[in-house]
């Protein structure tokens, strides 16, 4: 749980719960997509069935147990994807098998990925075991669509809101990542990276391995522009100082040469947006807030 990035507040809870031993029986896990909900749910499962710690802290994941969570190989921590799985009968077959002790851990896990897609009678069949699950069961339901859920399910749960990651937290660990990849990458090429993931820690390390496999392991900002289609393009700046002297044919002059170039014009067109907002933010003092490259 300490290797969870930028979700304290989840984290430091689930810990104290663990060592106290006030593990609930459902929890539900919502936010935004690669932010760690799905690995927090797994890191959960190994804690509590861990056989050195006893179900009382951090997975040591050396035991039996952890390893044969960590490679998915235990029975008793099911995965379940609602898109797929939605309907009334797959709900039932879960009922069904909940109540069967574990074959091998000291508790059934059952983390149900994107629970907001089961369907009205799949989510109301449900609720039954949720509200009155066996002892030895934990449900841990994920989503990204929280508003979609039923409020009965969600008063059933512990709920932990996952937030979008920022920028810092992001390039520590893809700094970190690179250092033990041997991957030697710019500093402002990572922030970039950081940039394009928009809070999404999943969506980072997709770009990095993207990066790596075109690139090898020497990564520059170029390279990191070119493969996001990020221009870079001076001729921001160049626009702006046009309309900013009301200079329709040099600013018309500007696009064309955009275009002529070859450059993806709504790509431009968001960097130029991106370019206005960074300025209103210095103009009215916020320039703090600000994580841009040099």
């Amino acid at each position: 749980l300490a290797d969870v990035v930028g979700q304290e507040p989840v984290t430091q809870t689930l810990q104290n719960a663990l060592s106290t031993g006030r593990i609930a029986h459902a929890y539900l896990f919502c936010g935004p997509r690669g932010t760690g909900k799905t690995s927090t749910g797994r890191i959960l499962a190994k804690a509590v069935n861990c056989l050195t710690n006893d179900g009382k802290g951090e997975p040591c994941n050396t035991c039996a147990m952890c390893q044969a969570i960590t490679e998915g190989r235990a029975l008793d921590v099911i995965e379940v994807d609602a898109a797929s799985n939605r309907g009334i009968d797959e709900i039932r077959d879960l009922r069904q098998k909940v109540n069967y002790s574990p074959s091998q851990a000291r508790r059934k896990v059952y983390i149900i990925d994107e629970v907001h897609m089961l369907t009205k009678e799949a989510a109301n069949a449900l609720l039954k075991t949720l509200e009155e699950p066996p002892p030895h069961v934990i449900f841990i339901l994920a989503t990204t669509e929280i508003h979609k859920v039923l409020p009965t399910i969600m008063s059933r749960c512990q709920r932990f809101d996952f937030r979008r990651l920022s920028q810092s937290d992001i390039v520590n660990k893809l700094a970190q990542i690179a250092k033990q990849e041997n991957i030697k990458i710019e500093p402002e090429a990572l922030r970039l990276i950081a940039r394009a993931a928009t809070g999404s820690l999943r969506d980072a390390e997709n770009i990095l391995e993207q990066m790596v496999t075109f690139y090898g392991d020497n990564v520059s900002l170029k390279q990191v522009q070119s493969i996001l289609g990020i221009t870079g393009d001076k001729r921001i700046k160049e626009l702006v100082r046009n309309m900013i002297n009301r200079d329709v044919s040099a600013g018309v002059a500007t696009i064309n040469s955009v275009n002529s170039d070859g450059l993806d014009l709504r790509q431009f067109n968001r960097e130029l947006v991106e370019y206005l907002r960074c300025l209103l933010l210095v103009k009215t003092g916020a320039g703090g807030t600000l994580d841009v490259t040099a």
